[in-house]
């Protein structure tokens, strides 16, 4: 029985497997093999190229896309460069009319100063001969009253008063000429 046992666990061996079973695997494993072979192998392959047409193409359109964007960078960059320089010459121009306008503002307030500065002495000098005159006619007042008390006589006549008033000025100014002229004399003093 040993050997009837052995037999029939050597025909029952689940790691042989039956001839009939590797007939049926190996029929069945041609057939899926064909069917991927023929149906599916050319759809991978086709999807295969349509995608690597497709990277290949976004690859082109980047690259196109990148030099587009690098040639109008370039561009941007020099119209930044146009604007700067533009800016610069604007700035050195205003600069210019500003140095323009304070030259032109100083000679105009210098002009305006000595229009100032003339106006004042025209005025001054108006002033100055209304003051002479007045001083003149106080002057020749007191004068003559001065010389009618020194004389002892009257000299409210007009004419004999202007003389004698024209004379004392006139020699009031002699007087002064001569001071001015020698000015060590008496100290100039008046």
């Amino acid at each position: 029985m040993s050997t009837d046992v052995v037999r029939a666990a050597e025909d029952l061996n689940p790691l042989i497997p039956h001839v009939s079973e590797i007939v049926i695997g190996l029929v069945v494993f041609g057939i899926l093999f064909f069917l991927i072979v023929k149906f599916v192998a050319p759809n991978f392959e086709k999807a295969y190229a349509d995608r690597t047409k497709a990277i290949e193409g976004g690859i082109s359109a980047a690259e196109t896309k990148q030099a587009e964007a690098d040639a109008r960078l370039a561009e941007l960059e020099k119209q930044l460069a146009d604007a700067r320089h533009e800016a610069a010459r604007i700035r050195e121009e205003a600069r210019e009319q500003g140095a323009q306008i304070v030259a032109e503002m100083r000679e105009q307030a210098n002009r305006e100063a000595e229009r100032i500065k003339e106006n004042g002495k025209a005025t001054i000098e108006a002033e100055r001969q209304q003051a002479v005159t007045s001083l003149r006619a106080e002057v020749g007042t007191l004068a003559t009253a001065l010389a009618g008390r020194i004389v002892g006589e009257s000299l409210e006549d007009d004419e004999r008063a202007n003389r004698v008033v024209d004379r004392f000025l006139a020699d009031l100014e002699d007087l002064e000429t001569s001071r001015q002229a020698a000015p060590g004399v008496n100290g100039g003093a008046v």
